[in-house]
């Protein structure tokens, strides 16, 4: 229990007839990349949202660090240590890269966006800002607009904003959707760096990817936990093989 990360406890979120967490009980260890697979209308992304405190689950626990925060609200929970990419929508486009993270820094010191314009020369947010971007490999692209960015790049921003957070543990929702061949290798390069020194909870529909990062993988098939374990162990399972692998390609099946 001690190097437990974050745990969930027979989680459940119903949508009307709908259920999209079933009884879902996880475990995260501290320090490894646990990664999250199944078809589409899996959970994965309702799995998020509860862990976030987006979505409030219907019944069920979640321990993080330790603490139940199941009714902590989502900038508590950020204050804790964990933090989600954000989406694509949420970056500002008219904003820098620099000005989009340091605009993260400062909302999760808890100061107003009312002072953005002051805060611009500041280098209290300025020069961590820069050192974010830096780690996720597009420190060139500080200064060029959010909406300028390369979609891959765009990506890396939103990871870089989680960042500045501080967080101990990540939660990364398809970092690698719309990505190209270049982008990908980039991306992958950056979370096998970013695993050293965070906990990571990775949504991933690139299998190859899964399995090249992955310390664990539990497969969701509507909303329940079919199976979890070592890499190896989920290749060769035959109700994963059933159920998800073999519709993927690379021959994983």
């Amino acid at each position: 229990m001690a190097n437990l990360h974050l745990q969930t406890v027979d989680l459940i979120k119903r949508f009307g007839g709908l259920t999209a967490t079933d009884k879902l009980s996880l475990e995260i260890e501290r320090g490894e990349l646990h990664a999250i697979i199944g078809p589409n209308g899996a959970g994965k992304t309702t799995l998020i949202a509860q862990l976030t405190g987006e979505l409030a689950p219907d019944s069920g626990r979640i321990h993080f660090d330790g603490e139940d925060i199941t009714d902590l609200p989502v900038h508590t929970r950020s204050g804790r240590g964990l933090a989600r990419s954000f989406q694509i929508t949420n970056i500002m486009p008219d904003f820098t890269s620099l000005e989009n993270v340091a605009l993260a820094i400062q909302a999760h010191a808890g100061h107003s966006y009312r002072f953005w314009k002051n805060a611009r020369k500041d280098t209290r947010l300025t020069e961590p800002a820069q050192g974010f971007i830096d780690m996720v490999g597009i420190g060139d692209r500080a200064h060029v607009q959010a909406t300028n960015l390369s979609h891959g790049e765009q990506r890396q921003l939103e990871i870089a904003m989680a960042l500045a957070t501080k967080p101990s543990m990540l939660l990364l929702d398809e970092p690698m959707a719309g990505t190209g061949p270049d982008e990908s290798a980039r991306m992958v390069d950056l979370l096998r760096r970013l695993k050293e020194s965070h906990t990571i909870l990775l949504i991933e529909h690139d299998m190859d990817v899964v399995f090249a990062l992955a310390d664990r993988i539990t497969v969701l098939v509507y909303g329940r936990a079919i199976a979890s374990g070592k890499p190896e162990e989920i290749r060769v399972n035959p109700e994963v093989k059933a159920a998800y692998l073999g519709d993927q390609d690379g021959g994983h099946a």
